[in-house]
Formats: structure tokens, C-alpha cells, sequence
């Protein structure tokens, strides 16, 4: 496995991002339906129903109610699937099923370019939720500015990480059914256990050390310290897990996916 180097990337790479965003474009309305509603329906189902079984409670010296707790949960959550599944479900249809990627490598496009620019995609469409769930949650006043400013940052920071997580399945996996493995495995418990809809001081002794290593953890963790402006020093930890994990999986994820289509 040889590690991309920088020479083999060029603005080309803005090509293959410009392609998923036109077929995007196609279905728009389609695309912004559940990013727009989704907020929503957790507003409607937790603030209406279960918040007032849960009622208020204190994070971080700031008493919550539990609508404000999850809303920003909601986003890292959108950021986490939207990312993810574009780099598992959507880019394996365009390699195997469709050959997207033959057609783009009879253009000037090499293979590293390729990946990138579905990396790059992939945590665009995690930014676009977060734009849209965002604007939802604000108007129930659930998000506190200027700190929520912020979110689209993050939004970018943590669809890379995703999106990468995800390509490394797509580089690994030998079918599309596979898929069921990393979700069944990762996606699923980060969505349960990682800060989302309870405080991880919840949770036994040794799942709260576990949870650390979990990444949705963190990116909670800066989305709601962000949304709510919790600030503690605990989010530059969160932060540095990111920002280094990213480092590390997005050429990783592109090392993988070259010798995967290579071979």
C-alpha cells in the first residue's frame, strides 16, 4: 500500500465534487426535505413527550432541559450518517455498480484526486445538514449565538473523519452487504452511547473510559459546547482527537481505496 503523496492532487480533484454536486441538484428538493423536517420530528417527539417525563438537569453548572441537551446531539448525529453512508453505500453504487470511477479515470482524473473529491463531498453534505438542521433548531431557540456560529467548522471537521471512516469499510469490505458490519458494530453504539440523548456521567465507570474512545463522542462533545456555549477545557482534548484522527484516515482511506481498484 503506498501512501498518496501531495504531488498526485490537483484542482482537478474540484471536478469530482462538482459532478456529485450536480447530480445532487437533480434531487434537491428530495435532499433537503429530511435534514429540514428530521429536527423537527425529535423536537416534536422529545420535547413534547419525553422531556417532561425527564424534565430539567444540570450540565457542565448550567441547568438544561432535555430538548436543549439532545438538539445539538441531533446535528453531530446528521453530520455522522450523511458523511458516512456517501462514503459506504453511495461511492461503492459509483465504483462497482455504475463504474462512475472508470468513466472518471478516462479524463485527466487520477485515482487519489478521485477519492478525495468523494471524501471532500461526503463532508459536504455533512456541512449542508448541519446548515439546515441548524436553522430548524435555532428557530426553536434551542441554539445560543454567537458560539453556534461555529457549528458549520465542525460540520466540515467531523464529515471528514466520517466520510473517511466510511471509504476505509468501502475500501475493505468485498460486498455491499457487508455494510451491515461497521454500522451493526460502530455506527449503532456511537449513536446510542456516546453523549447523544444522556449525559455519559450516566453510564458505568468503565463505559464512560470507552466511550472517550469513541469519535461521535467528541464531535458531540464540540457541537453542543458550541451550540449552547458550554465552554470547558475539555473541548480542546475533543478537538486535537478530531482534528489528528482526520489527519491520519483521510489518506489512509485514500491509500486503501487505490490499492482496492488497483488490484
Amino acid at each position: 500500500m503506498n501512501w498518496p503523496m501531495p504531488s498526485r492532487f490537483s484542482r482537478r480533484t474540484l471536478r469530482v465534487w462538482q459532478r456529485n454536486f450536480d447530480v445532487y441538484r437533480l434531487n434537491w428538493k428530495i435532499s433537503f426535505i429530511p435534514p429540514l423536517l428530521e429536527p423537527v420530528f425529535y423536537i416534536l417527539a422529545f420535547g413534547v413527550g419525553l422531556a417532561v417525563m425527564v424534565g430539567d438537569f444540570e450540565v457542565q453548572g448550567r441547568t438544561l432541559g432535555y430538548t436543549s441537551f439532545i438538539a445539538p446531539a441531533l446535528v453531530a448525529v446528521a453530520v455522522m450518517y450523511n458523511a458516512f453512508f456517501e462514503t459506504t453505500y453511495n461511492s461503492f453504487v459509483r465504483m462497482y455498480y455504475q463504474k462512475t470511477f472508470d468513466a472518471l479515470l478516462a479524463t485527466p482524473l487520477n485515482l487519489e484526486e478521485i477519492i478525495l473529491g468523494e471524501l471532500l463531498w461526503a463532508a459536504t453534505k455533512g456541512l449542508i445538514a448541519t446548515l439546515l438542521m441548524g436553522l430548524m433548531l435555532s428557530l426553536f431557540g434551542l441554539f445560543s449565538y454567537p458560539g453556534a456560529l461555529l457549528l458549520p467548522l465542525l460540520a466540515v471537521l467531523g464529515g471528514l473523519f466520517f466520510a473517511a471512516l466510511g471509504m476505509i469499510c468501502t475500501a475493505l469490505v468485498p460486498t455491499i452487504e457487508m455494510f451491515n458490519l461497521p454500522i451493526f458494530l460502530g455506527i449503532t453504539p456511537m449513536f446510542l452511547f456516546s453523549g447523544t440523548f444522556f449525559p455519559l456521567q450516566n453510564l458505568p465507570g468503565w463505559a464512560q473510559v470507552v466511550a472517550q474512545f469513541l469519535p461521535l463522542t467528541h464531535l458531540v462533545a464540540l457541537v453542543r459546547g458550541c451550540a449552547l456555549e458550554l465552554w470547558t477545557p475539555a473541548l480542546w482534548g475533543s478537538l486535537l482527537y478530531l482534528a489528528v484522527a482526520t489527519l491520519i484516515l483521510v489518506p489512509l482511506a485514500i491509500a486503501l481505496m487505490v490499492r482496492r481498484i488497483i488490484n
